[in-house]
């Protein structure tokens, strides 16, 4: 473990990377709030657990941890190259910031705010958009990996070498929804949103900020 901090500490730019997956994490956890409260999607893990959560009758954040840390482990033992300060700082910032704003937001801004249209579908359209940015932010300054993340490589590496990784991430996130559904989630355009977007954003913002990170 020391030596992957010094990797880390000791790669060009390090501070600035540091800094920029802070944003982007910041960012996930304050956008992914109002995608929650106006309810039209998320990405497939953020569903899963908000359902599970909400389930159980416990904080999203906390459910987040839990089974970050369950994976957190099957990445240490199999693929420790994964992990860096980016993957401790989405396992436990992003989940709780969600949660402290959405907390804020229902003592601040009226209910209907999230439930009526125009305003839903203008916080859904800007939130997603923010978030799939912050989420690029964090991707890009290679600060590792979230174990979410990091299992379908695992998988992909370990068992099925001889199928596409895209297809093995596509059955991941399809039976991470499935999961979701069974406990009572119901699934919606965001997700089909966020997996359009998601790619090319992190591609474009990439090569913006590949310049200042060397």
């Amino acid at each position: 473990m020391k030596e992957k901090i010094y990797v880390y500490t000791h790669q060009p730019a390090f501070f600035k990377k540091l800094v920029l997956m802070l944003v982007g994490v910041l960012c996930m956890g304050f956008f992914l709030s109002f995608l929650i409260e106006v309810d039209l999607g998320t990405d497939p893990c953020t569903f899963m657990n908000v359902a599970i959560s909400k389930k159980f009758g416990i904080l999203f954040g906390t459910w987040q941890l839990i089974l970050n840390a369950a994976l957190f482990i099957v990445v240490i033992i199999f693929d420790i190259k994964k992990i860096g300060p980016g993957t401790l700082a989405n396992m436990v910032l992003i989940g709780y910031i969600s949660d402290f704003c959405r907390w804020m937001w229902g003592k601040i801004l009226p209910r209907e705010f999230f439930t009526t249209f125009p305003a839903r579908g203008i916080i859904f359209a800007v939130a997603i958009v923010c978030f799939v940015i912050g989420a690029s932010f964090y991707m890009n300054t290679d600060m590792g990996v979230s174990p979410y993340d990091a299992f379908p490589v695992i998988i992909h590496d370990r068992l099925l070498k001889n199928i596409s990784f895209k297809y093995v991430r596509m059955g991941y996130d399809f039976l991470v929804i499935i999961i979701g559904c069974f406990f009572g989630g119901k699934p919606n355009i965001g997700i089909v949103v966020m997996a359009l977007l998601l790619g090319p954003v992190i591609t474009f913002v990439g090569k913006k900020l590949a310049p200042y990170l060397k």
